[in-house]
């Protein structure tokens, strides 16, 4: 078997066939390396020849830099994650970076394994969307010159970069505007799992309603903020509580199930006498079924934040608020 059926192709066979110097094979390949017309033309077309493609990682790492960027993340079945990890890959694909994805559950063992990962494959970077890996663990990425980024959570090591989302000031906002549309007795769904991104928009809004004296239920239950958990939700909920007249629920998911349990199963008319506000704006919150009132969280411009984080030295912190979407579940 030659080198070439075994795929190893090396720029020196390119720069034999093109008859030109290695050195010119590999300014060739250099983003913005000087090398003439004619030259560049006898390599790609050698290189085209033999099949030969430059081994960028190869090179990074001889630079001690890997251009690879982990992304540790969780529930990527799920339409925001989805969105998300399109929008920021998409966005580091653009500024030259290579996406390592790892896809862990929120236990901060797995959390803690899959940081581990980047060191193993040497990551420039991690950008930690899930889970809370140990100190101890972040401090060990830092001590070997990674850039760590963690989302939606104060850091708790100097040296983490960090961007907060003002999930908070949302679900303060969503009991307000169920109260302004008439709501008397409101519930708040949510499940088990208690992230801090969903932990902060429960204890937001259970705070909101308490200094405004309404009535509240709250459904706490289910391992994640799926459809399936807001079916069960509007099943309890609704007939424990008929009462209830305003519903936020912490994600656009489990809205959507809440919603097709409340008005097929039990009978109530949405927002007549039952509104209901989410939280994401997913793709499916736009549907003609639902036309969800719901917070959007701006995936590009967070994206687009993470890189411009990445490609600074110096720490810090930066903050986005999620901005209401009106629909039709809120009255008026």
């Amino acid at each position: 078997m030659t080198e070439k059926s075994r795929g190893y192709v090396s720029a020196q066979q390119v720069a034999e066939l093109a008859g030109v110097s290695r050195s010119q094979v590999s300014r060739t390949f250099t983003p913005g390396a000087s090398v003439s017309h004619k030259t560049r033309e006898k390599v790609m077309a050698a290189a085209n020849a033999l099949g030969y493609h430059v081994n960028y990682l190869a090179r990074g790492l001889l630079n001690e830099q890997s251009q690879i960027v982990c992304i540790v993340t969780t529930d990527l079945n799920t339409p925001y994650q989805g969105a998300f990890l399109d929008a920021l890959s998409t966005r580091l694909q653009q500024a030259g970076k290579v996406t390592l994805v790892i896809n862990t559950r929120s236990a901060d063992t797995e959390a803690s394994e899959a940081l581990r990962q980047s060191l193993y494959y040497r990551a420039d970077a991690t950008v930690i969307l899930s889970g809370q890996p140990s100190d101890a663990l972040i401090k060990l990425c830092l001590d070997n010159g990674q850039h760590v980024l963690v989302v939606n959570r104060e850091p708790s090591l100097s040296g983490v970069d960090s961007l907060i989302l003002h999930n908070e000031t949302a679900a303060a906002e969503a009991c307000e505007q169920l109260v302004i549309a008439g709501c008397e007795h409101l519930g708040l769904v949510t499940s088990s799992r208690n992230t801090p991104s969903l932990a902060s928009r429960v204890n937001a809004f259970k705070n909101r309603a308490h200094q405004m004296g309404v009535e509240l239920s709250l459904y706490q239950q289910g391992d994640t903020s799926s459809y399936q958990t807001g079916l069960k939700a509007a099943r309890q909920l609704l007939t424990e509580s008929p009462q209830i007249d305003g519903v936020f629920c912490v994600t656009d998911l489990l809205a959507c199930g809440f919603m097709d349990a409340a008005r097929h199963e039990l009978g109530r008319t949405i927002p007549d006498d039952l509104c209901v506000i989410g939280f994401d704006n997913i793709e499916q919150a736009g549907w003609h079924s639902y036309q969800l009132t719901t917070f959007a969280q701006p995936l590009e411009d967070i994206a687009e934040a993470i890189v411009d984080r990445l490609t600074r030295q110096s720490p810090s912190a930066v903050s986005f608020t999620p901005s209401l979407v009106r629909r039709g579940t809120v009255r008026g």
